[in-house]
């Protein structure tokens, strides 16, 4: 196994194993996966959601930069009162297998230095986690996917993909191709539930189709703790309810049945979250070297890059 590569067995589960009973119902569901350490960020996802009373769900890498003690507690003290499922992050600082190293599973064409300095990254938070042994023992108890049901819809909700913790199939690239479109809707169809909400691949993409059994859809929020477009500096959530969002624009939404499914900004303390990285990743560290400057100034992907293949809403929400 190639530490950063390769996807563990352990990591592997089948379409079918969805097709069971909600494991939660809400009328307002909020999918937050990515956080990635990120205390603004939560903060500001806890207040958006008590405005509407929504229905909290974190997917997976609510960890990542937060090696410092306060922040550790903080991030997961926090999402471990909600509904919670683990990522690869969670999975491999609940453990001391270093074999998958950070359990990215990261396609070929992400170069080998990041690939590098992610497994770098793994090994000062799991030696964070051990610090807090009480926390790693619920993280290490945690799902890999949930169930929900939204004004009686299903909803899968996963870290990578319908196959695996660390799957990239729900990713923007990924679901370019028609085979893999083709290969995810027969996916859905055997879980019975016609929408997936995803994070995983690190930028949103979202995809709505009419399937067999009626219409379907995948979104993928990419981050909520870190900036998703040039130029930004605020994540993305997903929202899944009967009613539309009010209190913030949609950065994107679909309409599948009788539900919405729209992707949220999450505007957060840009200037406090990049003084908090910062004590924690100097200049030269491994995560400053691979993500300062997405921190900073957002990735090189733009809002038809994650929704041209679906209907964007007709005005952005601008960043703030």
């Amino acid at each position: 196994m190639q530490p950063g590569r390769s996807c563990p067995l352990h990591y592997r589960y089948a379409p079918r194993d969805f097709a069971r009973a909600a494991d939660l119902r809400a009328d307002i569901l909020y999918v937050i996966g990515g956080l990635y350490g990120n205390v603004p960020a939560l903060e500001a996802v806890l207040a958006l959601a008590a405005q509407e009373r929504a229905t909290l769900a974190f997917n997976g890498d609510f960890n990542w930069f937060n090696i410092d003690d306060a922040a550790f507690r903080a991030i997961n003290s926090a999402v471990l009162r909600h509904h919670a499922l683990r990522g690869n992050v969670e999975t491999e600082i609940a453990g001391d297998d270093a074999t998958a190293g950070c359990g990215c599973a990261y396609p070929d064409d992400v170069a080998a230095d990041d690939v590098e300095r992610s497994n770098r990254i793994i090994v000062s938070l799991r030696d964070t986690a051990r610090r807090h042994a009480d926390l790693r023992a619920r993280l290490n108890a945690l799902p890999m996917h949930r169930v929900a049901e939204v004004g009686g819809t299903r909803v899968a909700i996963v870290h990578g993909d319908l196959e695996s913790l660390a799957g990239w199939s729900l990713g923007a690239a990924a679901l370019a191709s028609v085979d893999t479109k083709n290969s995810v809707q027969k996916q859905i169809l055997t879980a019975n539930c016609p929408i997936v909400a995803s994070t995983h691949t690190c930028l949103p993409a979202a995809l709505a189709f009419d399937g067999a059994a009626g219409p379907g859809a995948v979104i993928n929020n990419g981050a909520a703790g870190m900036p998703n477009f040039r130029d930004t500096h605020y994540g993305v959530i997903t929202r899944i309810s009967r009613h539309a969002a009010t209190l913030v624009r949609p950065l994107h939404s679909m309409r599948i049945g009788n539900v919405h499914v729209e992707a949220l900004p999450l505007h957060y303390d840009h200037a406090r979250w990049l003084r908090e990285f910062r004590r924690n990743w100097p200049p030269g560290s491994p995560a400053e070297v691979s993500y300062y400057r997405r921190i900073a100034h957002g990735p090189a992907y733009g809002l038809h890059d994650a929704y041209g293949r679906t209907h964007i809403a007709q005005t952005a929400a601008q960043d703030g």
